[in-house]
């Protein structure tokens, strides 16, 4: 293991969030000396003044900006204008910040919405930039794409070691299952324990079932994170998948077997499919700093749906 982290204090944007809070926990099993994990009620990161006070007086010697506002298809569409604003604006302050406090190292997570919307499969780094995103998500995924580019830009002309990565969809227990604003892995499972236990013989989703994506469990994602910051030190983004495709059809089929749903599925094509495929080509991550995805699909859905099972019998029972 590299000793880069060691003895090291670290700002985590993001940090009490579902894979702030595990690549916390990376940050720290390496020695990390300090974590620093400003708080939404205490700092608003899309103000100026509050991201300047922040690092004035915690001092970072290491930044890792995992903050964001995200959501599944229905959010962004709800609320494009949010999402632009307050992912453009959180990425503009702490590269700023991180540059005037001369930090030793910046990693800024982008996303795989930053891709165009026809990308060819597997997703390579090098088509980043041949065309515009998916309409549903462009919003948030032109301002993550904007932070790597500010990143490279803050490299080249101020010496600033940013490394920019591009995770896909992420999921694992602790993920948000609010119906209004969850991607797809915790709404399906939300949807499908609903129906069991209502008794329904069918249940609804979004879409054809014919699109594609790829998903990554959220400690693979953290370690993959850690890894990066300890091994990396390009200028070019690089991608963090498991690099297994699978249909939104597929999915739900998995999901509805592993919720003990028995029914029917039925599609809603009057709702938006999102991208056509999502798949990464994941080889830079694993030449780079070696990593790659251990946790397989069922096995993290598995663990996802024990999680709110586990969650629905832990609720207060309303009389």
């Amino acid at each position: 293991m590299s000793e880069y982290i060691r003895g090291r204090r670290i700002l985590v944007t993001g940090g009490a969030g579902f894979l702030g809070r595990r690549v916390c926990a990376q940050l720290e099993a390496r020695g990390a000396r300090e974590l620093i994990v400003p708080r939404r009620k205490s700092c608003d990161l899309t103000s100026p003044d509050a991201v300047r006070a922040l690092f004035e007086a915690s001092r970072p010697e290491i930044v890792v900006h995992l903050a964001a506002e995200v959501g599944g298809i229905g959010a962004n569409r709800a609320q494009p204008g949010r999402f632009f604003y307050a992912n453009m604006a959180m990425g503009l302050h702490v590269v700023e910040e991180a540059r005037r406090c001369g930090v030793a190292k910046l990693v800024g997570l982008a996303t795989v919405c930053a891709y165009p919307k026809y990308t060819p499969v597997p997703f390579s780094e090098d088509d980043l930039w041949n065309g515009f995103p998916e309409e549903t998500n462009a919003p948030y995924g032109v301002a993550k794409k904007a932070l790597l580019l500010m990143m490279q830009s803050y490299r080249a002309q101020y010496g600033l070691n940013a490394i920019g990565l591009l995770p896909v969809n992420l999921f694992g227990p602790g993920d948000s299952f609010d119906p209004e604003t969850s991607h797809v892995i915790p709404g399906l499972v939300r949807k499908f324990i609903e129906a069991r236990q209502r008794g329904d013989d069918h249940v609804t989703c979004w879409g054809s079932g014919s699109a594609s994506r790829e998903f990554l469990y959220v400690d693979d994602c953290a370690e993959a994170v850690a890894l990066a910051l300890e091994r990396y030190d390009g200028a070019e983004p690089v991608n963090v998948g498991a690099g297994r495709e699978t249909t939104i059809r597929e999915l739900a089929e998995l999901i509805g077997r592993l919720c003990g749903f028995a029914g029917e599925l039925r599609w809603d094509r009057s709702k938006p499919d999102g991208q056509p495929r999502r798949c990464l080509d994941t080889t830079r991550a694993e030449e780079e700093f070696g990593f790659t995805a251990r946790v397989g699909l069922e096995e993290g859905l598995r663990r996802t749906v024990e999680f709110y099972e586990k969650q629905i019998d832990q609720a207060p029972r309303r009389d």
